[in-house]
């Protein structure tokens, strides 16, 4: 698996850029408007997704780690693909993201291309509760909320019931949190 790559910008397109390694190989790497924006100097490290095909092998890069981590989880959602995960990162920030979750604002998720009402909400729904993650913000209440809604999810309640039971907790702690939730979700 490559999770990273080091290179020489041979050539630049807003959606992908051809890096010639140390090693003489040069890679096509899918990149998002974001990353493409942030890529200014001729020499480049991005992290990267590395997806396996039955008739491809594909590299997506990503200057920031945020954002790597919110096509990962993009792309584990039913009906979204590569794609349309680089549509969504080339759209939004990981924060911007992340409020658009929140807000459950699917008005804001349409305007993706390729992106619909009903996809639009089947993204939200598949993602309340980890808007702290997706964000970065490794603060310890966001870490024991993610922590508490993995477990609860691991019992087999479904994340959108987690998101307002967790929502409705007092605990900072992963313990706490899920004891109270525990509790909201047995009603």
């Amino acid at each position: 698996m490559i999770v990273g790559i080091v290179g020489r910008v041979l050539k630049k397109e807003p959606t992908h850029l051809h890096l010639l390694t140390p090693g003489g190989v040069v890679y096509e790497v899918f990149v998002s408007l974001q990353t493409s924006a942030a890529v200014k100097s001729e020499e480049v490290t991005l992290h990267t997704t590395h997806i396996v095909r039955e008739d491809a092998q594909q590299l997506y890069g990503f200057a920031d780690p945020h954002e790597k981590r919110m096509f990962d989880t993009l792309i584990k959602i039913s009906g979204v693909g590569p794609k349309v995960a680089m549509a969504i990162c080339s759209t939004f920030t990981p924060k911007s993201f992340a409020q658009v979750v929140e807000a459950k604002d699917v008005g804001m998720l349409k305007r993706v291309p390729g992106i619909g009402p009903k996809s639009a909400g089947r993204i939200l729904v598949e993602l309340s509760g980890f808007s702290l993650e997706l964000a970065g913000e490794n603060t310890p209440v966001g870490a024991a909320h993610h922590e508490a809604a993995m477990a609860l999810e691991s019992l087999g309640f479904k994340k959108e019931h987690i998101a307002k039971a967790l929502a409705k907790c007092a605990a900072t702690d992963t313990e706490g949190l899920i004891k109270e939730a525990l509790k909201i979700l047995s009603k």
